[in-house]
């Protein structure tokens, strides 16, 4: 019987594509509301009367909760088979997108956003740990860049889809429109999606994941009044809240010994040198995707339609790119992608910089075409890189924490961008113009983004070497 289950396992690892396909899918499904509800804020604040800070909300606290199940998803990896993990993250998927349609005030709809970031937070990590069961490690980028490529294509449409549904119908219909592909998905999945690895019943540690949980909430909720004078207080409250949190969480872990993921794994310096770039560039893109349609729509006058159609080209280039972007990680290492791919980031971050007020949609078009390739290529690679010269023991637990950093930074980059954009109240400028000199210290903060990240890379392959 167990040769048998054994002989079963080894014929799905032949073939794993298509489970990760159907796993990438319904990650896509959740990256494309979360971009899609970007366009649409400038109408959500009429509709329920409430602030830029405010609003933004939807997509910071959709990242938020996303972040916070990564946390544990080296637990539920080993505690949960991958079909139990991909049936719950439907469900929550559908229910979040059936709130979000029938919301009648904002609180309704955040509701339904947060319960909706349950399917990215199980299937992010899932479609990851299934590469790393089933495919060599000499294969990691061709496999990741395959995966990335469904799951990239949903900025590039999200944006667009979003303002589509908004201009000609209701954003409403975003949530409608997405319902049934995902329960065809659910459907496929029972069927196809099997377990490579065995399971075990195993305690959690609640305290850990807890604490953990406030000191990130705390840091985005200081993080999103930053901007406001009057709030200064509370945001150092928030600060030291966060700090002391972390700090009893670092306590705690030297004699925990219940499950969340191993701290060790910030022992390896090849993990940080990649990890850190790896967050910091995605702080930038879900910023940037985030700041460039509410740009064109309120310094430029330009409507939602138009607004998410401006991140379209750069962001199909973007997907598109993802099998060769591996491919190349594969062939030649990570040297050429690394560092061709944040040179082509920081080329562009200079020309947002420098033209931050006075930027057109043509610029703003072209400008992030070549952004998009470029972070893209390093992005991508620099997790599959870490992940491939790492010892495969800890390789769980780097992923968990790979995807909880990149959550979390996408978090930080859209509260940040928020702040920058609203918080600049020159008393003779107008609102567009205040707008364009807080985008224009933005991207001057992902200019300086891209600089460090030299360094960070510089160091990896040192200590590779």
């Amino acid at each position: 019987m167990a040769e048998t289950q054994t002989t079963i396992q080894d014929e799905n690892k032949k073939h794993p594509f298509f489970v990760i396909s159907i796993i990438s899918l319904m990650t896509f499904m959740g990256v494309l509301t979360e971009t899609s509800m970007n366009v649409t804020f400038p109408t959500l604040m009429k509709q329920f009367h409430v602030s830029l800070t405010t609003v933004q909300w939807v997509t910071t606290g959709y990242l938020l909760t996303v972040a916070l199940l990564m946390l544990a998803s080296a637990f539920l990896k080993r505690r949960f088979t991958n079909k139990q993990l991909f049936v719950c993250a439907a469900l929550l998927f559908m229910t979040g997108d059936i709130l979000g349609g029938i919301a009648t005030s904002y609180w309704v709809l955040l509701l339904g956003r947060l319960i909706q970031a349950g399917c990215v937070g199980l299937t992010g990590p899932l479609m990851v740990n299934i590469i790393m069961d089933t495919v060599p490690a000499t294969k990691f980028g061709t496999y990741m860049g395959m995966a990335n490529l469904i799951i990239l294509i949903a900025p590039a449409l999200g944006p667009t889809f979003g303002g589509t549904v908004a201009y000609f119908a209701s954003w409403r219909m975003i949530f409608w429109i997405t319902l049934p592909i995902t329960a065809l998905l659910l459907i496929l999945g029972v069927f196809k999606i099997k377990q490579y690895s065995p399971t075990r019943k195993y305690e959690f540690d609640w305290l850990r994941f807890a604490l953990l949980s406030v000191a990130l909430t705390s840091l985005i909720m200081g993080l999103n009044i930053m901007g406001d004078p009057h709030g200064l207080i509370n945001c150092l409250w928030y600060f030291a809240v966060t700090i002391i949190t972390f700090g009893l969480f670092g306590w705690r872990s030297k004699y925990s010994h219940k499950a969340l993921f191993k701290l060790s794994v910030f022992k390896h310096p090849s993990f940080i040198y990649s990890f850190l770039p790896y967050i910091l560039l995605q702080a930038s893109n879900i910023g940037i995707n985030f700041l460039l349609p509410n740009y064109v729509q309120v310094v430029d006058g330009a409507s939602a339609f138009i607004g998410g159609l401006v991140l379209l080209p750069g962001s199909i280039l973007n997907g598109l790119g993802q099998p060769i972007y591996g491919w190349m990680l594969d062939r030649y290492g990570g040297k050429l992608p690394l560092y061709l791919g944040n040179a082509l980031f920081f080329i562009t971050a200079l020309g947002f910089t420098v033209l931050g007020r006075h930027l057109t949609i043509i610029a703003i078009i072209l400008l992030y075409l070549v952004f998009a390739m470029g972070r893209s290529m390093a992005f991508g690679n620099s997790m599959t890189y870490g992940l491939k010269i790492l010892s495969a023991d800890v390789r769980n637990d780097a992923n968990a924490v790979y995807s909880t950093g990149q959550q979390v930074a996408g978090s930080i980059g859209t509260t940040v961008m928020a702040v920058l954009m609203s918080s600049i109240t020159v008393p003779h400028l107008t609102n567009a113009q205040n707008v364009a000199v807080g985008s224009q210290i933005a991207f001057g903060l992902i200019l300086l983004v891209g600089t460090v990240n030299f360094w960070f890379f510089t160091k990896l392959f040192k200590l590779k070497a």
